[in-house]
């Protein structure tokens, strides 16, 4: 084969492995990240769900209920700004609560 058809062919093969790199690597990031936020969001629901069944009664206000779900995510390694957990945890509150209006009904 020609030196400056192997030339080309090699330039073109590294251009396609950049295209491909710059396209999916993101994307993986991407589909990875959201999946490890649904995995965060399923265990703040389960916290939130058996905080409200154990620790109700005994606190009113939600304090004690929400220490027990940010410790709970901490001992499972969850690590997030208090704001994204606090809006996860006040999401799953609300599902909860609404739920519960519902089987009242």
């Amino acid at each position: 084969m020609d030196n400056g058809l192997v030339q080309i062919i090699l330039a073109v093969i590294a251009l396609l492995g950049t295209i491909i790199t710059a396209m999916v690597a993101p994307y993986i990031r991407t589909k990875y990240s959201k999946e490890k936020r649904q995995e965060i969001y399923e265990y703040v629901d389960i916290a939130v769900k058996t905080a409200e069944q154990i620790l109700k009664k005994h606190d009113p206000n939600g304090t004690l209920r929400k220490e027990f779900v940010l410790r709970h995510l901490n001992e499972k390694g969850f690590k997030l700004t208090e704001d994204d957990l606090n809006m996860m945890i006040e999401a799953a509150v609300l599902e909860l609560n609404m739920a519960k209006q519902a089987a009242l009904e």
